[in-house]
């Protein structure tokens, strides 16, 4: 069964940082690992995703200010959040995908709330 845990979400104020990270289980090779997040009435966007062999991309509003890296041998991948702003708030959810069938799992969500 597959089994993504996130954690690391809470309440910081404005320009405060977070880290989130999320443990992968029963992926026996996983491929790109991302971070998404959905605010209150808007749709689930891409923050960033990394690949296996370490490339990035970034989501516009997020750049300069998050990092994403992965530890393969622990099958985690991490977001450093700083410089966090109000508008960061959202449920982030941890993405992977299967490396041989490209199948898509999901994280439960963690909030992120950031006070002004």
């Amino acid at each position: 069964q597959v089994q993504l845990v996130e954690s690391g979400g809470g309440l910081v104020q404005a320009g405060g940082s977070l880290r989130l990270s999320c443990v992968v289980s029963g992926i026996f090779r996983i491929g790109t690992m991302a971070w998404y997040r959905q605010a209150p009435e808007k749709e689930r966007e891409l923050v960033a995703d990394i690949s296996r062999s370490g490339g990035t991309n970034y989501a516009e509003s997020v750049k300069g200010r998050f990092s994403i890296s992965r530890d393969n041998a622990r099958n985690t991948v991490y977001l450093q959040m700083n410089s966090l702003k109000p508008e960061d708030t959202a449920v982030y959810y941890c993405n992977a995908k299967n490396g041989i069938t490209q199948r898509d799992y999901w994280g439960q969500g963690t909030q992120v709330t950031v006070s002004s």
